[in-house]
């Protein structure tokens, strides 16, 4: 059996994260590192989702609240939070998230449509939902979530 085989076989993982009381997962190759939460240095006229910026072993990383983000209320951070660094395009970003949760091995079929009421920006970063152990897991699609960050990479 040849390696892409034996990967499609055994699907594809993912890295399980709490934002609020909802769950949501990302490509576990865009994930660099996952790292305590430290504060940030915040950066006028930055996109009101943007905390601030961070030195990660001398890069400046700007830290992203992913529930300001995805819509939802603003993350308050405190020791317990994680920022999950990664890779979007050619750039990297911190995720500010309540908790990682898991790591997952999905295949296709784990995988199921984002239902029709989801609006456009959802769409546009919603690649399908995971009904795992009783668990509704949306999936993240990086490079459509921050697309700002993908055009200036190129």
């Amino acid at each position: 059996m040849t390696y892409a085989a034996k990967a499609l076989t055994q699907g594809r993982e993912l890295i399980a994260f709490r934002i609020g009381d909802q769950e949501f997962c990302v490509n576990i190759m865009s994930v660099r590192e996952i790292r305590g939460w430290t504060p940030v240095t915040p950066m006028p006229h930055a996109p009101h989702y943007v905390l601030g910026i961070l030195n990660l072993r001398g890069a400046v990383l700007p830290i992203i609240d992913l529930s300001l983000r995805l819509g939802m209320k603003p993350a308050e951070p405190t020791v317990r939070h994680v920022i999950i660094v990664a890779q979007v395009g050619a750039k990297m970003v911190g995720l500010l998230v309540d908790a990682v949760s898991d790591i997952l091995t999905v295949t296709d079929e784990n995988v199921q449509a984002t239902p029709d009421i989801a609006n456009e920006l959802e769409k546009n970063y919603a690649r399908g939902i995971l009904a795992i152990e009783g668990r509704m897991i949306c999936m993240i699609e990086l490079e459509s979530l921050f697309p700002q960050i993908e055009s200036e990479a190129a």
